[in-house]
C-alpha cells in the first residue's frame, strides 16, 4: 500500500511521467498506470489491495448442486438420518445430480455453516474388528429403552445381520419376556432365513447361564443347530454393530413426534427399517444399503442340530403348600409334591423335560414329565 501510494503521488502530485517512475523503483509501466488510473476513479479507497480470487470458476460446483446438498443436509438432519458428505453424494446420485467430491461437499456445508471442524479423532481403521464373511453367519440381538410421550418406558428388541447390517427385525414391548424374544426371532427367520450362530449379550431373556439353566432361546437355537455366542460381562463392544444401531435408531425417533402408543412408535420404528435398509448407505460396508449387502453374497446356514439333553441338579426345600418351584423354557412351573413333605429338603435332578424330586436319604417323592403349557404340575404328569 505505502509504494501505491508512493508512486501515485509521484504521476499525480509532482507531474512525473508514468515511464520514469517506472524505472526509478523497478516496477512495471502498466501496474504504475493501472493504480494512477484507479485512483483518478476511486480515489484513496481504490488503492487498497484487491483480491486475486478469479470472478469466475469453470470447476466451481453449480449453484444448483450445491443448493441441492444444503436442502438434502437440512432434510436428513431434520429426519434423524446420517446426513455426511457421503450420504448427501450418494442421493444427489439417485434423484440424477453428478455428485462433487466428498471433500467438496464438505466444504460447502463447512462455508454454509452447517459442519464445526472438530480435532481429529482417532483413525477408523485403527480399530480392530471383526464382521461375518456372509449374511445370515452371524445375527446380533439386544433390547434398548426408549420412552412414550407420557414418560412411560417400554423395550424393543433389535436383531442385526452381523456381515450387511440388515436390520432384520425391530419391535417395541411394554416388558420383554423371554418368549417375546424368541418370538421376534422366529419372524425375522421367516423373513430372512434362519442364521448360522446368534451373539447377544448376558440378559435374563437371552442367556441364563448365570441360573444354571436354559432360557426358552437358548434352547431354540440349540434344537435348530444354530450356535449361541454371548459377550463377557460389561463389554459391550462385542456387540458393538447392534449397540452402534440402537444410536442411529434412537437419533430418527427423537426426531420424530413422541409416540402416545406402542402401536404409533412401531409404525414409527418400521418407517425407520425400511428406509435404514433400503434408502441409507452404510460407510462400513462400501456405501452400500445393508438391503445390497445382504443380497449379494450367498448366505449361511445352520449346522446340524445338536440334538443334546440340558442335565441340571438342584437343591431345594418343599414350601409350606408342597410345592417346589422350578424354572423351565425361562418360566416357573410349580410341582407338587404333597402338604405332608412340607419343609423337606430335596435334590430336583433335572433332564430337560425329565424331573426326579429325591429327598437327601435317596426317597423318590415324584417323577415326572414337564408339561411346559401348564404352570401347576399335578399328579397327572407322573411316571411310573
Amino acid at each position: 500500500m505505502q509504494l501505491a501510494r508512493y508512486v501515485v503521488d509521484a504521476v499525480v502530485l509532482e507531474g512525473r511521467s508514468v515511464r520514469e517512475v517506472a524505472r526509478a523503483h523497478g516496477v512495471s509501466k502498466s501496474w504504475v498506470a493501472e493504480l494512477v488510473r484507479r485512483y483518478r476513479e476511486g480515489g484513496d479507497e481504490a488503492l487498497e489491495p484487491r483480491s486475486k480470487r478469479p470472478h469466475s470458476s469453470p470447476r466451481r460446483t453449480p449453484d444448483v448442486v450445491e443448493d441441492e446438498i444444503v436442502r438434502l443436509r437440512k432434510r436428513l438432519s431434520e429426519g434423524g438420518f446420517d446426513a455426511g458428505p457421503e450420504t448427501i453424494a450418494w442421493q444427489l446420485e439417485l434423484i440424477g445430480l453428478r455428485a462433487p467430491s466428498y471433500s467438496t461437499i464438505w466444504r460447502i456445508l463447512v462455508r454454509r455453516g452447517f459442519v464445526t471442524p472438530e480435532p481429529k479423532k482417532r483413525l477408523v481403521r485403527s480399530y480392530i474388528t471383526f464382521t461375518a464373511a456372509l449374511p445370515n453367519e452371524c445375527w446380533q440381538s439386544d433390547i434398548t429403552h426408549w420412552a412414550l410421550a407420557d414418560g412411560t418406558e417400554v423395550e424393543i428388541v433389535n436383531f442385526e445381520d452381523d456381515h450387511s447390517r440388515l436390520c432384520l427385525a425391530s419391535k417395541v414391548f411394554a416388558t420383554t419376556k423371554g418368549h417375546d424374544v424368541l418370538t421376534v426371532f422366529e419372524d425375522a427367520a421367516t423373513t430372512w432365513g434362519y442364521p448360522a450362530s446368534v451373539l447377544t449379550d448376558n440378559g435374563a431373556v437371552y442367556n441364563a447361564g448365570t441360573r444354571k439353566g436354559k432360557t426358552v432361546f437358548e434352547s431354540e437355537l440349540e434344537r435348530l443347530g444354530i450356535v449361541y455366542k454371548h459377550s463377557r460381562p460389561y463389554h459391550p463392544q462385542t456387540c458393538g454393530k447392534i449397540e452402534r444401531f440402537h444410536q442411529t435408531l434412537k437419533v430418527f425417533l427423537a426426531c420424530q413426534r413422541p409416540a402416545r402408543s406402542l402401536r404409533v412408535l412401531q409404525g414409527q420404528i418400521d418407517r425407520f427399517v425400511e428406509l435404514y435398509n433400503t434408502l441409507r448407505p452404510h460407510r462400513s460396508i462400501g456405501r452400500r444399503t445393508p438391503l445390497q449387502a445382504y443380497l449379494a453374497r450367498d448366505k449361511a446356514r445352520p449346522g446340524v442340530p445338536l440334538g443334546t439333553t440340558h442335565f441340571r441338579v438342584r437343591t431345594d426345600k418343599v414350601d409350606r403348600s408342597g410345592k417346589v418351584t422350578l424354572r423351565y423354557d425361562s418360566r416357573f412351573v410349580h410341582i407338587g409334591v404333597g402338604r405332608r413333605f412340607a419343609g423337606t429338603p430335596i435334590r430336583l435332578y433335572v433332564a430337560d423335560c425329565d424331573v426326579r424330586v429325591i429327598t437327601f436319604d435317596g426317597e423318590l417323592l415324584r417323577h415326572l414329565e414337564i408339561d411346559p403349557s401348564r404352570r401347576y404340575q399335578g399328579r397327572d404328569r407322573e411316571i411310573e
